[in-house]
């Protein structure tokens, strides 16, 4: 994982005494390729290889992210957050997505990580996409 990827807010698991926890990036240093994460239990600087980027799925956009999923009735599925969407052309395939704020359009033929959306959240809407947080 590349340290100049995260940004303060996006979710990452990290390695931590061979438990992998699930926490925030508080803060990136570029000059000592590290990222200072809060683990839920406290705030520690970590190397590239002890962070762990975690796939898009329904259980990180709904329950850590905090959007709302809609089943659409020509099969595929939206999720909402305020006026950002993800659209899925098929339920669970997060190979295959769109993404949208207002007349900002994005597809993606390829899985992206939670960090890399609250990025592409970020560029689109001038707000960091919080955990758990809902619009």
């Amino acid at each position: 994982m590349k340290i100049s990827d995260l940004k303060p807010g996006d979710v990452v698991r990290v390695l931590d005494d061979g438990t992998e926890r699930e926490g925030l990036v508080t803060d990136t240093s570029r000059d000592e390729n590290m990222a200072c994460v809060d683990n839920g239990i406290q705030e520690f600087w970590y190397p590239p290889e002890q962070i762990v980027p975690i796939p898009m799925s329904e259980h990180g956009l709904v329950s850590v992210l905090g959007f709302e999923k809609e089943e659409l009735g020509d099969g595929t599925v939206k999720f909402k957050k305020g006026p950002f969407r993800i659209l899925l052309r098929e339920p669970g395939n997060y190979t295959d997505m769109e993404i949208w704020y207002r007349e900002d359009r994005r597809h993606f033929h390829n899985p992206l990580y939670l960090h890399e959306l609250q990025n592409h959240h970020l560029e689109m809407t001038k707000m960091v996409l919080e955990r758990g947080a809902t619009a």
